[in-house]
């Protein structure tokens, strides 16, 4: 079986359709399923959606040829860093994303920004994912990278465990990235080891815990507003 995928957007693009194989393990990964708008159990969901059931589901990965110049980005890879990925690509929505292994993360980024055919000279964005369901991957921080000479944009993905959630700092390579560094960590709890001051950047510097985590509480603090007090989602009144 096969999938016909048109090339990705990029100065070397021709518009024309690639053949792209399928393998039968490279299909999509199911992670389980999420009931209601926000995936809680019991009272928490005060959304109204409580009948929605959709599945929770990775992208499958994507075969040689990539199409456009995403083959070249990984051949070139290839060349500098050898075994710096762990098998997975994915080209999802004429996006590339390769899977890096958190031990090449810095040669890796060094190699991009560095490289006069690859030349990611910026890192806009560092931001996680928290997949609870996806066990030994349960954390993935993802890096946007955005090459200024050559206009293209792709994107990594480092995954690490929640009992292990350490993957190295790359600010040393993108200085940019401090801040979202702090927020990643904040919000999702990674740890980026060699960060210069991996500390709290939204939440308070006593906070208890990362709030876009799956497994965060929703609710359970009272807010005070203007006199009033507004009680947490779960001990507010069912609609």
């Amino acid at each position: 079986m096969s999938e016909t995928t048109p090339d990705a957007p990029g100065p070397e693009a021709t518009g024309t359709e690639v053949e792209v194989p399928l393998d039968p393990a490279a299909q999509a990964q199911q992670l389980g399923t999420r009931s209601g708008m926000w995936g809680r159990a019991g009272t928490g969901d005060t959304s109204g959606y409580g009948g929605i059931t959709r599945a929770l589901e990775m992208p499958g990965l994507a075969q040689r040829p990539l199409g456009g110049w995403f083959d070249a980005i990984v051949d070139r890879l290839d060349a500098l860093v050898p075994g710096w990925g762990t098998g997975r690509i994915l080209v999802y929505r004429d996006e590339l994303t390769l899977f890096v292994r958190r031990e090449a993360l810095l040669e890796v980024a060094r190699a991009l920004r560095d490289d006069a055919q690859l030349r990611f000279e910026m890192c806009p964005s560092v931001s996680g994912v928290h997949y609870p369901g996806s066990i030994g991957e349960e954390l993935h921080a993802v890096y946007h990278l955005l090459s200024v000479t050559h206009n293209r944009r792709i994107r990594l993905e480092v995954t690490c465990t929640d009992a292990d959630p350490h993957i190295p700092s790359i600010v040393s390579v993108y200085p940019h990235a401090d801040w979202h560094e702090r927020e990643t960590w904040d919000m999702f709890g990674i740890q980026f080891d060699g960060h210069p001051s991996l500390t709290r950047i939204l939440m308070p510097d006593d906070w208890n815990g990362h709030p876009q985590r799956k497994d965060y509480p929703l609710g359970g603090v009272p807010v005070e507003y203007k006199g009033a007090v507004v009680p947490p989602p779960d001990e507010r009144r069912k609609y």
